[in-house]
Parts: C-alpha cells; structure tokens; sequence
C-alpha cells in the first residue's frame, strides 16, 4: 500500500511539472507585456496620465449596504497583490533571473496597470447583485459581455480551484517556513493557527473581509516600507550601482550575468504577476463589490494598487536584498554565479531574513516572519473571497449555504497542507493555480476590451465638463450592464433624471 501511495504520489508530481510547464515556459510571458502594452497605447497610457486621480479616488465614496467603499475594495485588492510574492517571490525571482528580473517585474507592473485597469473596469461593467452583496468578476462579463456561457463557466471553476485549493498553499507555507527559522514554530502549530484565524473571518462575511483588511494592509505595508527605507538608509552608497546593476543585468550586458537575459525576463514577468496579479483576473472580484458611481473610478484605483504592489513594496524587498548583497543567483545550467549566501539558505523568505539582519543583527529574521504572517494571511483571506464569489456565480439563485460551507472547509485543509508541505510543492501548485486562471482571463479581456475603453472616454468626456461621472450603459452602447440599467431606472424614478447630482 505505502509502495503505491508513493508511486501515485510521484505521477502527481510529475504531471503537475509538465502543466506547469505547459502553462508557463510557452509564449505566456511575452503574451502579457504584449496586451500591456496594447492596452496602455489604447488607453492612452491611463495609468500615467490619470495618476493623480487614481490615489485621490481611493479615499472617495462610501460604503452601502450591498457594496464597499474604494478604499476597502483597495485594502481588498491589496490583501490579495501584497503577499508572499513580495517578500518570498522577489527573492526566488532573483535566484533563478538575476537582479534584472527586478527590472522585468518593474515593467510587468508599469504595463499591467492597464491591464489591470480594463479587466477592473469590466468586473463594474458587469457586475450583479446577489444575495444582497455586489458580485463581479471574470466569469461575470465572459457571459454578459461575451455572451460565451460555456467559458465562463469553465472560467469560475478553475478561479474556484485556483483560489480554494492550490493557491493558499503557497502562501501559508511562507508563513510555517518563517515562523519554524525565526522562533522555532513546529510547521503543524503554525498551520492550525493560521486556520482557526481564517475561520474566524471568512465564516463573517464580505463586510468583515473587508473591514480586517482596511485595517491590517495599511498598517503592514507601512511598516514594512519604513524598515525597508532605513535598510536603503544605512546603504545609500549602493544605490547607483544597484540600479546600474538591474539595468545591465536586465538585458544580459553584466559581465556576471550576461547569459540571464532569457532567465530574467521569465522570473520577473512570472513573480511580478504573481505578486501584483494584473491580468489575472483576480482585481475585478474586488473592484465589483465597490460602490462608486461610475466604473472606471475603481478601474483607476485597482491601476493603483498594481503600482504599490510592485513598484513600491516589491522593489523595497529587491533593494534590500541587493543593497546588502545578501542573495544567491543560479544559472539554468545550475551554475552558482554569487554565492554570497550558505546553500541551505533556500531561495525566498530567508534572504530577505538575512537583508534586514545584516544591519539589525537577529531582528531581520522575527521581523520578516511577523510582516509575513501579516501579508499571506491577508492574501489567503482575499482568496476566499474570490472562491466565494465564483461559487455565486456557478449557484446563482440557488441556496448554497452547504457549498460555500465545504469551500470554506477545502481552503482551510489546503492552508494547513500547505503550511505542512515542502515549499517546492506548494509553490508548484501556486504557479499552476496563476497559470489556468491568467490564460484564461487574458483570452476574455483582449476580446472584451472595447466596453471598458468606451466608459473611459465616457468619463474623460464628463471629467473635462467640471462634472463627476456618472454611468449611462444605454448611452454608450454597452448591452447586458444589467446592474446599471436597473440603477438608473431607479434614480429616475427618485428624481426624474438618471445624473445624480
């Protein structure tokens, strides 16, 4: 019997190496600077010129009893970007690429925010009310705005599968593995833990997921920012030749790096999508539960938080780790090109561990593990709020109290598994969850891009009249915005015009 358990478990695991490698070493990478790209120019680079707006729009609106406000769609977002891929990815993306996978994780967050921007702005478009709360979210406008049923629902199921069962892992073993070097916590002690913490919060509800998270996320991503400012503080010298360092070893002109180009590129496109999730359809759960009065508001917003995933918190874990010089970089031939660290020193939470304490000698490492806990908990929270959502969807109208009762159950068995597995698993199993649902969405949103730019030419048009936005679907065109045709008809026939002021 044990012969065959462990025969089953090594097809597993290989099959799993071949989807992920089906999913990831293909065109997938360059896929996705691509549509940034294309819809940064269709856009007209909103994500630059509208970046004023984005952060002043996160402290607009207000909640409702159906919707939340932008900030807490914000702290949402950010629960699910700000997370092991910050701290743990960074690290990996420069064992595997070299620091100029900082570089490629830079331009993947500058491009998506505009993914991030359409494929938000489409989770408004397109959202509902269901039981009393706003749902949104891919499998929402593959069906309403492609009229593709068949896809969506495939879409819900593996964003159900994605965020329930493979994805937590990877998040809750960062989380064991920091606790168990930093006080010495048995992986099993920190798994139960974490579970009977995330009980608490996802049996309460959208509204208390959302109100942890308004909390928590500011709070964790400023202190953090601050201990990585003192870290740069304290190296400030090595600041040019760090950036100079990315810059070279981004494009395979450094004299240590130079056969990375390829390496770099991959890992910084596949960590950065990882830690900021834009295109991968993740965003738009949130920005639908929002309440604003028009749908490019929270698009412009979720931009934002594509920006303070990665050009701030990501880049404070890179810097801090280079400025130190306290990392290892592997070439794909296996060759060691730095060796600054031991070899059990593994590729992740640890080097970040060993950044801080090189100046703050044994607190790097309780720091790092506490800001850990902090932000894949927060992103293991967020993850059932987007299973949650896609159950909605599959069950619309239908009591499913039992459903959501056994997601609630398979997530936390996939914590606890995760927190207890070897790391190389878990992250495996992560990177196939991202796979599925970031082809999948990316399909949906290159095809559906055309009503999320006419509601943005829609607002720029009403900003330059000195008005705040409001959304007429019927006006622009835009079939099945059944959430917003209803809103209108009703404040129509509160005030006699559909404008709201």
């Amino acid at each position: 019997m044990l012969e065959l358990w462990e025969t089953l478990q090594s097809f597993t695991m290989e099959m799993a190496n071949k989807l992920n490698h089906l999913l990831w070493e293909g065109p997938i990478v360059y896929i996705l600077l691509a549509v940034g790209l294309i819809f940064t120019l269709l856009t007209r680079f909103v994500q630059i010129r509208h970046i004023k707006e984005m952060f002043k729009l996160m402290f607009s609106g207000k909640s409702s009893d159906a919707g939340i406000s932008s900030f807490q769609a914000l702290s949402m977002s950010l629960s699910i970007r700000v997370g092991t891929g910050n701290i743990a990815g960074v690290a990996t993306a420069i064992f595997y690429g070299g620091p100029g996978a900082v570089f490629w994780m830079w331009t993947i967050a500058l491009l998506g925010a505009s993914s991030a921007f359409i494929e938000s702005t489409l989770g408004q478009i397109y959202k509902t009310k269901l039981g009393g709360e706003y749902r949104g979210g891919p499998a929402y406008y593959i069906e309403k705005g492609l009229g593709i049923k068949w896809f969506a629902v495939l879409f819900a199921i593996a964003a159900l599968l994605a965020m329930a069962l493979f994805m937590p892992g990877a998040q809750s073993n960062a989380i064991g593995a920091a606790m168990k070097h930093a006080f010495s916590i048995p992986a099993w002690a920190t798994g139960l833990f974490i579970i009977a913490c995330l009980a608490l919060i996802i049996f309460g509800g959208v509204k208390r997921i959302a109100a942890f998270s308004s909390y928590v996320v500011p709070f964790m991503a400023l202190g953090y920012m601050i201990m990585a400012g003192i870290i740069i503080a304290l190296n400030i010298t090595a600041v040019p030749e760090t950036f100079m360092l990315i810059i070279r070893s981004a494009f395979g002109v450094d004299s240590v790096f130079g056969g990375m180009f390829g390496s770099a590129i991959a890992w910084g496109v596949k960590r950065g999508v990882y830690s900021n999730e834009a295109g991968q359809g993740s965003g738009p759960h949130t920005a639908a539960a929002a309440e604003v009065s028009h749908p490019v508001k929270q698009g412009l917003v979720q931009s934002a938080s594509v920006y303070i995933d990665t050009l701030l918190v990501c880049s404070a874990t890179a810097f801090m780790i280079l400025f130190t010089g306290m990392f290892n970089t592997q070439a794909p031939n296996e060759e060691m090109l730095v060796h600054n660290l031991p070899e059990v020193a593994k590729p992740g939470v640890e080097y970040t561990q060993a950044a801080i304490n090189s100046s703050f000698s044994g607190f790097g490492t309780s720091f790092v593990a506490i800001a850990l806990l902090f932000f894949a908990f927060t992103t293991i929270m967020a993850y059932y709020y987007i299973a949650e959502t896609n159950v909605a969807y599959l069950f619309r109208n239908k009591k499913v109290t039992w459903v959501m009762f056994i997601t609630k159950l398979i997530l936390l068995a996939a914590v606890y598994f995760g927190t207890t597995n070897e790391s190389k698993n878990a992250w495996l199993f992560g990177d196939i969850g991202l796979g599925i649902m970031v082809w999948l969405n990316i399909i949906a949103i290159v095809f559906l891009a055309r009503p999320a730019l006419k509601a943005l030419r829609d607002y720029d048009a009403q900003r330059k009249q000195g008005l705040d936005p409001t959304f007429d679907p019927k006006k622009l065109g835009i079939k099945n915005a059944d959430f917003w045709e209803e809103k209108n008809k009703e404040n129509y026939h509160a005030t006699g015009t559909t404008d709201k002021k």
